[in-house]
């Protein structure tokens, strides 16, 4: 389970908006193509947002702000669940997609500009993720902390440029 991030125009937003399924083209054409437009945190999305939230972190980076499609209210693990989940028109992964608005990328970029690495995982006990059952686990291993702290760059920058161009952020795991 990978998480993704794809820069969107306000005109592409729009597009995805009302045609999910050339959003889902679109983002997969920009990931085979390692665009710029395109990052990603692998398996340490989880443990990303756990470190994030931990810090106050108010914009939830991963799961986006906005759906494209509301997710019936049932149990996550449902038939009902995975018969919605099928009926969608294009495999996103684990669910649909949402994404972060402009402004919420804009107030994202200018937090995450004042991390650090070190700052992201100074004083968290790896047993923290253990008991929030953070993916993937195992938390205990050394440098499990560091490797997620290492995307940090990564997402400084792509958030950065995203803001810069006011641009929107598709987010979805697979």
């Amino acid at each position: 389970m990978n998480g993704n991030w794809l820069r969107v125009s306000p005109d592409e937003l729009a597009r995805a908006r009302a045609d999910l399924g050339w959003a889902y083209e679109f983002a997969m054409a920009q990931r085979g193509d390692n665009s710029e437009r395109w990052a990603g945190t692998d398996k340490a999305w989880d443990g990303f947002d756990f470190l994030l939230d931990r810090l106050g972190f108010e914009i939830p980076l991963v799961s986006g702000t906005e759906r494209f499609v509301e997710l019936p209210d049932v149990e996550p693990d449902s038939d009902e669940m995975f018969d919605f989940l099928e009926s969608l028109e294009d495999d996103w992964g684990y669910g649909p997609p949402s994404y972060l608005t402009s402004t919420d990328v804009a107030t994202a970029a200018a937090r995450l500009a004042t991390l650090t690495d070190d700052g992201l995982i100074r004083g968290v006990d790896p047993q923290e993720l253990v008991r929030a059952e953070i993916y993937p686990g195992p938390w205990e291993r050394p440098g499990a902390l560091a490797w997620v702290a290492h995307y940090l760059p990564g997402v400084q920058s792509f958030f950065g440029a995203a803001a810069r161009d006011g641009a929107a952020v598709i987010c979805w795991l697979d």
